[in-house]
């Protein structure tokens, strides 16, 4: 139908066209025809009057001859005749000359005609073109339209399949409601059982600390009374500096080894405890004590010149120390946990691969915190936590946003952080065994610190700053302790004689007197250079 009405639209289009040049150009010619026709009848009035002209000349000529009377009125037919042919010859002459100028107008509109019939041709061909456009458009159109009501249809399906999961999310959403409702409250009830059971858990720990105490007292008391002699099959040993190994030099690369002193086969005057302060006040020591598996220590003994290691070790054991808290949210192994500065809230790292923090005030769970990989270590900051995790980056989160400010990837898993003592470097340790600084003002690393022999023991191995942030100490799978110097990057001292496997932890005590260090094999060691 739209064809149709195309092609009627067209033609009566040039039917106008036609209809409107031959308007034009008849009136452009009605003037030369008029003229035409004018010089027709003028010609075709010379003409008669020619045949007249002829007729009186004979008729003239047989009068002369027939008679001498007519000669005067002849004379002045002769001149009317004469004056006529004048007229008729000056007029054929102007007819001639607007017949020449007739002619070059038709010669003009001639060619006006044929670049007229070329115009149209033109159009003509631009008119078929365009109407070869349109029906291609028109094609267009009733694609698009179907391709309209095709997505119209679809969008409709995909309405109502919106409205019925949004009915369904609300039916989810209200039962989720009511889930967690439920289970808040069943964790209120838990949480009150669980600090029912802390309770009571405390106040049997203090009465069997309290008989604990009594007693580790009367054995004290017992075994201050009468000298004890030291023997070789003894828990304590007591390690001095090898003078031989030493070479005379004064560095503090000077390893400990286990030549007995000579001070030991002394009898003491006093107890136990003061034999061994007596000995401590002459050597260089090591304390080694047996533990069960521990995967971290820290040192906080605090000793002065008149007591021993050991008797702050001992006073230590017999304090009683209770169950304050349980927090409970992690569903995999709790691989690290940390203070905020504010001591209220605590950080945790979990092989769950999330961060929680942890308000000691309210007992409860304030965020939690995907983190995409099983967090090994955590160290903290006012607004900022620092966690290492196994996929070998180390992460660093806004507390308040959230969100990770920036990541740092290292070339192995990150078994250790630690922070320096103006909380402006960042230690880190990772299962590439190499123990790297970076400089937290640039983002950058600072120094990359090494060893020959020197190998990362599993993916819980701690390295830590010492106090002043001089030196850094880690343990090694062979069981060696490492102590480098930050200023020249380069091992200050090995300590490799005492451990039989590989250390997972190290910590220096505050005043960076003691380094004390746990192995795998439930064996602590307390370092010190007296």
């Amino acid at each position: 139908m739209a064809e149709r009405r195309g092609e009627c639209l067209w033609k009566k289009h040039v039917a106008e066209q036609l209809k409107l040049r031959d308007r034009e150009q008849r009136q452009a010619f009605e003037e030369i025809i008029l003229q035409y026709n004018r010089l027709l009848e003028k010609a075709d009035l010379q003409a008669v009057l020619s045949e007249r002209y002829q007729a009186d000349k004979y008729d003239v000529q047989r009068g002369h001859e027939s008679s001498a009377a007519d000669s005067s009125r002849s004379d002045a037919l002769q001149q009317e005749m004469a004056q006529m042919r004048i007229r008729h010859q000056e007029e054929l002459t102007e007819l001639h000359k607007k017949r020449g100028e007739l002619a070059q107008s038709v010669i003009e509109l001639n060619n006006q005609i044929q670049q007229k019939d070329r115009e149209i041709q033109n159009n003509e061909a631009k008119m078929l073109e365009y109407q070869q456009q349109i029906s291609s458009l028109e094609g267009d159109c009733r694609e698009l339209r179907s391709c309209l009501q095709d997505l119209e249809r679809a969008n409709q399906t995909l309405k109502d399949e919106y409205d019925a999961l949004q009915i369904t999310f609300s039916a989810l959403e209200e039962k989720l409601r009511k889930t967690t409702e439920d289970n808040q409250e069943l964790v209120s009830r838990w949480m009150a059982e669980k600090a029912q059971e802390a309770n009571r858990l405390n106040a049997e720990n203090e009465k069997d600390s309290r008989r604990r105490q009594a007693k580790l007292q009367k054995e004290l008391a017992d075994a201050a009374k009468e000298p004890l002699p030291i023997e070789a099959d003894d828990d304590i040993e007591v390690l001095t500096e090898d003078a031989g190994k030493a070479g005379g030099e004064t560095s503090p690369s000077r390893l400990l080894t286990r030549t007995p002193s000579k001070k030991i086969s002394q009898q003491p005057p006093g107890g136990l405890l003061d034999s061994i302060s007596l000995m401590f006040g002459y050597v260089g020591v090591c304390v080694c004590v047996r533990v069960s598996v521990c995967m971290s220590v820290c040192v906080s003994v605090r000793a002065g010149s008149g007591s021993s290691v050991l008797d702050h070790l001992a006073h230590s054991s017999a304090l009683s120390l209770s169950l304050s808290h349980t927090l409970t949210g992690h569903s995999g192994k709790v691989l690290s946990a940390r203070f905020l500065l504010d001591n209220a809230r605590i950080v945790s790292g979990s092989y769950d691969r999330t961060l929680k923090l942890w308000d000691l005030r309210s007992k409860v769970c304030m965020k939690t915190v995907f983190a995409g990989s099983s967090c090994n270590d955590i160290v903290c900051t006012e607004q900022c936590v620092m966690s290492g995790h196994f996929d070998k980056k180390v992460r660093f989160w806004d507390i308040r946003a959230e969100s990770i400010v920036r990541e740092l990837e290292l070339f192995g898993r990150v078994t250790s952080l630690d922070l320096n003592h103006d909380r402006t470097e960042l230690l880190t340790c990772s299962r590439d065994d190499l123990v790297k600084i970076v400089d937290l003002r640039t983002n950058a690393v600072k120094q990359t610190l090494s060893a020959q022999g020197f190998k990362c023991g599993a993916d819980w191995t701690r390295v830590t700053f010492s106090p002043d942030g001089s030196y850094v100490a880690g343990g090694s799978a062979d069981g060696a302790l490492y102590i480098w110097n930050v200023l020249t990057g380069k091992v200050d001292r090995t300590l490799d004689r005492n451990h039989s496997s590989a250390i997972n932890s190290v910590s220096w005590s505050p005043s960076g007197a003691y380094v004390a260090s746990v192995e795998k094999g439930s064996r602590a060691i307390l370092w010190s250079d007296m």
